[in-house]
């Protein structure tokens, strides 16, 4: 709670604002090229996919039963959201761990409860690259797997966030411990606060849900997604950045406490 508020004060300072904008301009701009060039194409092998898969006699039957025949012409688009979304989502989290969160570290690191501390650099930009990668890549093979479990309640409310939280705790603690702590302190801060850890993870996974809900609520949403997605990936820059406002003022204050305990100067 002490690391959530600081983190919360924290966000509303002009530099880590300025933070937030950096990876969606870059996003931004490469998700605007990408979207211009397959937005059509995409609406279009959806539809024939969904015309010609298994899948279509059983979303006729469903719509049919709960009185959705109105909502046909927002499928193809709702399934084209659903295929994109997680891809937009994990670049913005890479975007602001590789851009932003040694940016965010050496912010927090000046104010007075963490100055002094050792910079035994247990971490590199290569090992936080090769930490990104691997755990994005184990991410969305875990999203390919658990999508059909998405559709059943309550399930979609449990999976989503959980693989969200895994990975930001996984990003977000190799990159605030890599400048201070040693190899041997970040992988024995990680066993004692695993919990906590994930548990701000699944926090911010959650915070990054409310977004979906919107996309996926909204009709003029879907049908102006290229543009309106623009907006959104602002929004989820600013979750991610204080969710690495929260992780690093936990994991320095921890990195303290161990520290301490062990009769280590800081």
């Amino acid at each position: 709670m002490r690391s959530f508020g600081l983190a919360l004060k924290g966000l509303f300072h002009p530099w880590v604002l300025w933070l937030s904008l950096r990876p969606f301009l870059i996003g931004g701009m490469i998700w605007f090229g990408i979207l211009w060039f397959i937005w059509t194409p995409l609406l279009d092998w959806m539809k024939a996919f969904l015309t010609t898969s298994i899948f279509s006699d059983w979303m006729t039957k469903i719509m049919s039963s709960f009185g959705w025949e109105s909502v046909r012409a927002i499928v193809v688009p709702y399934f084209s959201v659903v295929v994109l979304m997680p891809l937009i989502i994990v670049s913005i989290l890479l975007l602001v761990s590789l851009t932003s969160v040694t940016s965010v570290l050496r912010h927090v690191e000046r104010q007075k409860t963490y100055q002094g501390m050792r910079h035994e650099k247990g971490g590199s930009f290569l090992g936080s690259l090769g930490v990104s990668f691997v755990s994005t890549a184990i991410f969305l093979v875990l999203i390919i797997l658990t999508l059909p479990l998405w559709w059943i309640p309550p399930i979609f409310a449990i999976i989503p966030p959980l693989l969200w939280g895994w990975l930001t705790t996984r990003l977000m603690t190799y990159d605030v411990l890599a400048r201070h702590a040693s190899r041997d302190e970040r992988l024995e801060l990680m066993q004692l606060y695993r919990w906590p850890l994930l548990t701000i993870g699944v926090f911010a996974g959650l915070l990054g849900a409310a977004p979906i809900f919107f996309w996926l609520s909204s009709v003029f949403v879907l049908v102006l997604f290229p543009f309106v997605s623009m907006f959104m990936m602002w929004v989820y820059s600013l979750v991610f950045i204080f969710a690495a406002l929260w992780f690093t003022h936990y994991l320095l204050f921890a990195l303290k406490n161990y520290r301490e305990l062990k009769g280590e100067s800081i």
